[in-house]
């Protein structure tokens, strides 16, 4: 059995970490310098490694470099204290397998240490770097994204998610779920836009019955859902300070506390994270707290917009032709050649997302053989051609077709959704800033949207 090296320069964590190991099964050889803990790696070239960030005569980093340097398949675990998630975030980025935020407890050390045998055990290949499952492209963009998905899959650290509207988030998560050991694992996805921020609280950790009004029976929140699994929290940007403050204790302590239960439990849950925002933008306007953006960009994923895939864009909208022509019964064979230059070209202010919107509408409406340019919405015919491909704010006295002419003889509720829509396609498909142009909650329009859905 290779033992597992703890480098860790506190004698009494030293003997801690050293019995909860050897008690579960593990031999285990310690140091309490950077120096001691290079002689014994290359003395036992150990599979995992448990180290301390702070070492009293290098820096630990500096350390896991040089380890790594010797043998890039060991695994480090790297240790750190709570006021230093930077290191911790800089030891990820540098090849950290994996990261402890003291205090932590015996259970998280061991599931740490044993899942980083396991994998190291398994000796696989090379990560193919084609696409992951609900992916399509093979553009060199997206080809780094299958790369990190893999990588992060392995990794019980937290995943900070960033992109455009459309570009595909959601999918990113269930990927890196799919990827991990927790695959068999729930996954529980939550937009945090799409929940009134009162109510948001009881969503993530739950209530119990008559703990508020309106609350009649027990209910278990997101974080409960996901135990033993991946948390997806989709658009954390929108989530409330106040809540923030709490999902920060939970991903500190592991433990959640429903609304009216009077003790916390414990929970083993992955947080995955996504915003279309900017998020060191909202920290610096005091939207997000800074603890808790350093806390969970850990492994950052940048899905690149549309527009910069190659080719993608066209694999992605044969894809979703051939897909919803079955699905409606229609006869369309592809595409035509003036409409593929046509997509390479225009700028997909909504990417994915907005291109299968334009598959579809092109499908419900004609019946083929191939999309011609006929086919697809105005912005795409030739009057249109010249428009910016993320057009400008209407003027308040022009907003739709024809100013009150084109608004006569519909409904009040019509002429709300039409200004919704009209406003939700101008911002890219994003939710969120349509909401701030209307002066409304983001839960308000997503409210709407599947009422009108269900319809």
């Amino acid at each position: 059995m290779t033992p597992v090296l703890l480098i860790e320069d506190t004698p009494s964590l030293q003997m801690v970490y050293e019995s909860v190991l050897r008690g579960a099964g593990h031999e285990v050889v310690s140091a309490g310098t950077a120096a001691d803990g290079l002689a014994q790696f290359r003395a036992v070239r150990p599979r995992v490694v448990l180290l301390d960030l702070v070492l009293p005569d290098r820096s630990g980093l500096e350390l896991m470099r040089d380890l790594l340097e010797i043998a890039p398949e060991a695994h480090v675990i790297v240790i750190t204290a709570n006021g230093s998630i930077n290191r911790a975030v800089e030891a990820m980025r540098g090849g950290a397998y994996e990261f402890l935020l003291k205090p932590f407890n015996e259970q998280r050390l061991l599931h740490a240490v044993e899942t980083a045998l396991a994998d190291s055990t398994r000796q696989e290949p090379a990560a193919p770097t084609g696409p992951l499952a609900g992916f399509i492209g093979g553009s060199p963009a997206m080809a780094q994204i299958y790369d990190r998905i893999h990588s992060v899959g392995r990794s019980m650290a937290s995943v900070f998610i960033s992109g455009e509207s459309g570009t595909g988030k959601e999918l990113c998560a269930q990927a890196i779920h799919a990827t991990s050991p927790r695959a068999s694992g729930p996954f529980v996805p939550l937009n945090c836009g799409a929940i009134p921020s009162d109510l948001l609280e009881s969503e993530v950790f739950g209530h119990l019955k008559g703990s508020f009004t309106g609350a009649i029976a027990d209910k278990p929140g997101a974080a409960a859902m996901a135990d033993g699994g991946t948390l997806f929290l989709d658009e954390i940007c929108e989530m409330d300070l106040n809540l923030q403050t709490k999902l920060l204790r939970f991903l500190q302590t592991s433990t959640i506390q429903p609304v009216g239960a009077p003790q916390p439990r414990k929970v083993n849950v992955r947080i995955v994270c996504a915003t279309n925002r900017d998020p060191l933008e909202e920290v610096r306007l005091g939207r997000f707290r800074e603890d808790l953006y350093y806390r969970l960009h850990v492994v950052p994923i940048h899905l690149p917009p549309l527009r910069e895939r190659g080719e993608d864009v066209i694999e992605i909208a044969e894809d979703a032709l051939s897909r919803f022509a079955s699905e409606e019964g229609r006869a369309f064979t592809g595409l035509s050649e003036d409409v593929k230059a046509l997509f390479r070209a225009y700028g997909w202010p909504g990417n994915v997302r907005q291109l299968l919107n334009v598959l579809r509408h092109a499908v419900v409406l004609n019946d083929g053989p191939l999309v011609t340019r006929e086919m697809l919405p105005r912005e795409f015919q030739p009057q249109a051609s010249a428009a910016p491909a993320m057009p400008p704010a209407p003027q308040v006295d022009a907003p739709l077709a024809g100013g009150l002419d084109g608004l006569a003889g519909r409904t009040l509720a019509e002429i709300e959704r039409l200004v919704i829509e009209e406003s939700i396609a101008r911002h890219g498909g994003s939710v969120p800033k349509a909401a701030r142009e209307l002066d409304v909650s983001p839960s308000t329009l997503y409210r709407k949207r599947e009422a009108w859905n269900r319809g």
